[in-house]
């Protein structure tokens, strides 16, 4: 499993003053990014191979709402759903309780020449690194 560590910005609360909700998504987003990043996979390069990940659905579910200067942890795993989708689980929680903060469900599915295809080498990458990935 990935973990990365974050700090809540000023900016990033609401009125409020708790993590606006849509903010979630973009730690979330980023989570994943370095997830695939550490597994050796790059957007940007991806990109410019002709391959675009998309998130096809999020599910997320609110537990806890975090604040301004709160340390929290964003643990990801990746599974496969079916033939072309990946899911990545996610699991943010707040460092000083450890109490769950959020869960999310992140569907995604690779691109190229406008039709969904699962790359056989990211497949073969997290399974080297995530032996227990099917």
């Amino acid at each position: 499993m990935y973990e990365i560590n974050f700090t809540v910005r000023d900016y990033e609360c609401d009125l409020q003053g708790i993590v606006n909700n849509a903010v979630y998504l973009n730690y979330l987003e980023h989570a994943r990014h370095r997830f695939l990043k550490e597994i050796g996979f790059d957007f940007a390069q991806m990109h410019k191979e002709g391959i675009d990940a998309v998130a096809v659905r999020i599910e997320i579910d609110y537990k806890l709402a975090l604040v301004s200067g709160d340390e929290f942890i964003i643990k990801t795993a990746i599974q496969r759903a079916g033939r072309l989708k990946l899911v990545f689980l996610q699991e943010i929680y707040r460092l000083n309780d450890k109490k769950t903060v959020a869960s999310a469900k992140t569907y995604a599915v690779c691109i190229k020449n406008s039709k969904p295809v699962l790359p056989q080498d990211i497949l073969k990458a997290v399974q080297s690194k995530y032996p227990y990935f099917e």
